[in-house]
């Protein structure tokens, strides 16, 4: 405490600075650090700049998207052909046409039953008359011709046998009337007529 008589040396002491403040330089709160001084606002970070594509760089492929399943193929394949429909079905049926196919049946079977069935084809064609329809009468011409034709020749070759030639005669007969049989089934399904009945080919 100072006595009368010395001299102030509080006027000589300079006086604190009010923005210095040597507390808050050590660590410690002044009352003036305590009132608060406005804080400097830091700039914020700018953003890192994008990458620009360097020249002669090789960019990563961009993924490609999944493919679209494809529809699931028709039971018909594209290579079948469309249905046809066969014309014979709009042909109208000869007369006669079980009788027809049945002539034809005992002409095939001429050969097994050694020619048994093609004496009844014979027999069945000549007490029929002829029919009017000109695809069944061109039928039964055909085949009144190929039994008449076969019943003479069988009995050619079975006389010819006695010179030994009778057996190639009834092998060529055989021949012709399977072709001949063979033949006018397949134009009787087909609904056709013969187009010759009275050739001794066909």
């Amino acid at each position: 405490m100072a006595e009368p008589g010395d001299p102030d040396l509080s006027k000589d002491k300079p006086a604190p600075r009010p923005e210095a403040d040597p507390d808050a330089e050590v660590g410690f709160c002044s009352p003036d650090a305590l009132a608060g001084r406005p804080r400097a606002v830091e700039p914020e970070p700018e953003a890192a700049p994008e990458h620009e594509p360097v020249a002669g760089a090789v960019s990563k492929p961009e993924p490609e998207p999944e493919p679209e399943p494809e529809p699931e193929p028709d039971a018909t394949p594209a290579w079948s052909p469309p249905p046809r429909r066969d014309p014979v079905d709009n042909l109208p049926e000869p007369e006669g046409m079980m009788g027809l196919y049945t002539v034809y049946a005992l002409i095939l079977f001429a050969i097994p039953t050694f020619g048994v069935s093609a004496v009844v084809g014979l027999l069945a064609v000549m007490m029929r008359d002829v029919p009017t329809h000109a695809v069944a009468a061109s039928h039964h011409v055909f085949q009144v011709r190929t039994l008449w034709a076969a019943a003479v020749v069988a009995v050619l070759g079975v006389i010819l046998i006695v010179v030994n030639a009778g057996v190639f005669v009834l092998f060529l007969l055989v021949l012709w009337v399977l072709m001949r049989g063979a033949w006018g089934s397949w134009m009787l399904k087909s609904r056709r007529a013969i187009p010759n009945p009275r050739s001794w080919w066909i």
